[in-house]
């Protein structure tokens, strides 16, 4: 089977959902409706690791690849959410090529990078993995992702996405709007133009976009890459509309 990170570098359109800890049934119930991936935001909500692997088993067991969003410059969260078998990586602000090659150091082993060796964690099945198949297939699944969120990062897209070990950039609309003075997100249009700079460098560079979206629409006029539903908005909208229907 190949991995999300095989599959992404060959041009599939993978969707996947945001959600926060603890949302195990949601984590599920994204397997059940067919997503492809989840992410697991630890930037925006808990990191504790115990809950965070019970998760990362639940997503698994129903097939689906796992990603978590590290908060900034958290090298040792990193090393252990990849210990603890997730795919790969989302970490925000990102705003140099000096700090993407932090990023990719902490998640990769040497000679890319420099995480800390273990085979008896969950990722090396506990020790089953002898040492060149657990490098190997680390190699093959570790997925980095720098999240680009200010006018700065946007203007080095094109040397962050140059680092070996990059594999995608994800625009962050939100840290993005707020740092360029305006409240508007996604639909500013200084937002948007800069979010498809981004996404013209990504085309040079031959890598895919990452994107988080709120719906279908967005989704669909998304670039080439993945996509994640931020579940939060998706289910408040639904929930809103429900509540609509009540006739109060």
């Amino acid at each position: 089977m190949r991995t999300l990170k095989q599959r992404l570098a060959a041009g599939e359109r993978l969707l996947g959902g945001l959600l926060r800890l603890p949302s195990e049934t949601l984590v599920e119930m994204a397997g059940v409706a067919g997503l492809d991936f989840v992410v697991l935001d630890c930037e925006h909500g808990p990191a504790d690791l115990v809950p965070l692997q019970q998760h990362v088993v639940a997503a698994q067991a129903h097939g689906l690849g796992v990603l978590v969003r590290a908060g900034a410059a958290e090298p040792a969260l990193v090393l252990r959410v990849l210990d603890l078998g997730a795919d790969g990586v989302i970490v925000p602000h990102v705003d140099t090529a000096e700090q993407a090659r932090a990023v990719v150091a902490a998640a990769h082993y040497p000679p890319l990078g420099e995480r800390g060796f273990a085979t008896y964690s969950r990722a090396g099945r506990f020790g089953a993995r002898d040492i060149a198949e657990h490098l190997s297939r680390s190699a093959e699944t570790t997925l980095v992702v720098p999240m680009i969120e200010t006018p700065e990062a946007c203007a080095a897209a094109p040397e962050i996405l140059d680092v070996p070990g990059v594999d995608a950039v994800l625009v962050g609309p939100a840290d993005l709007s707020v740092a360029m003075g305006l409240t508007g997100g996604a639909a500013e249009p200084r937002v948007r133009q800069a979010m498809a700079e981004v996404a013209n460098a990504a085309e040079r560079a031959g890598k895919p976009m990452v994107s988080i979206v709120g719906g279908t629409a967005q989704a669909a006029a998304a670039p080439p890459g993945a996509v994640i539903y931020n579940l939060a908005h998706v289910l408040l909208h639904t929930l809103r509309d429900l509540a609509g229907q009540s006739g109060r």
